[in-house]
């Protein structure tokens, strides 16, 4: 089980919101590659990168400095936030981003998702952020009508990988993630699937590893010092 390390920038810095609530902000550094840079040489081997400001407005906002940040360190990066087109994506993909994240684009339109993993592969992840088992789309502000498993088969059935599976009410409240629905989600489809939502500390950690999920990513939890990465990492791998 990989352990990603989120930076969500919004305005250039790095933040984190709570349940995707943009007036609920916290600043923790001015300088997200150096934050970039904090967790990579502390082991991580992922990095999950959201453009917030792109997920609000549905344009990539923040490419020069995560790209940057891609450039400098010598982990693999994904991202996601705001990213609607085929040549949009291909343009990230050109400046060093490893993967690129497929989220409200992927209910709109998936099409877009079919052409995207016909030219790009396993260079595209589809994220789900789930609402009381719904998903959610455009920054979380609403709710469409898809059910977030029967949404991630039929992403499996276009060719889709790797899914990031959010609870949004979980998100940012260090409340513990929703491991139901992770486990649910994980037995639902044959595809890698990444844990988001809600780790607080390394017994989360240790609760994932047994429903199935293939990665975990952890944000607010590492910014308060809730959850050393180096532990969590350990007991990932084990």
């Amino acid at each position: 089980m990989i352990i990603y390390p989120a930076v969500d920038v919004k305005d250039g810095r790095c933040v984190r919101l709570v349940q995707g609530e943009f007036d609920k902000v916290t600043v923790y550094s001015d300088d997200p590659v150096e934050m970039a840079l904090k967790w990579e040489s502390m082991g991580a081997q992922y990095l999950h990168v959201v453009d917030l400001d792109g997920a609000r407005t549905g344009r990539s906002c923040n490419i020069p400095i995560i790209s940057e940040m891609a450039v400098k360190i010598g982990i693999p990066v994904q991202l996601g936030g705001g990213i609607r087109t085929i040549e949009n994506i291909e343009t990230i993909l050109c400046k060093g981003i490893h993967r690129v994240i497929l989220g409200t684009s992927a209910v709109k339109d998936p099409d877009l998702v079919k052409q995207a993993l016909e030219n790009f592969g396993d260079s595209i992840v589809v994220g789900i952020d789930a609402k009381d088992g719904m998903v959610a789309i455009e920054g979380w502000a609403k709710t469409s009508k898809f059910t977030a498993i029967g949404f991630a088969r039929k992403m499996e059935e276009l060719g889709a990988k790797t899914i990031i599976y959010t609870d949004i009410a979980r998100d940012g409240m260090l409340s513990g993630p929703n491991l139901k629905a992770m486990e649910e989600m994980a037995n639902a489809v044959n595809v890698e699937v990444i844990a988001s939502g809600g780790v607080s500390d390394i017994n989360d950690i240790k609760d994932l590893r047994k429903v199935g999920v293939r990665g975990v990513i952890v944000g607010k939890a590492l910014y308060t010092g809730d959850l050393d990465l180096k532990e969590a990492i350990e007991v990932a791998a084990k």
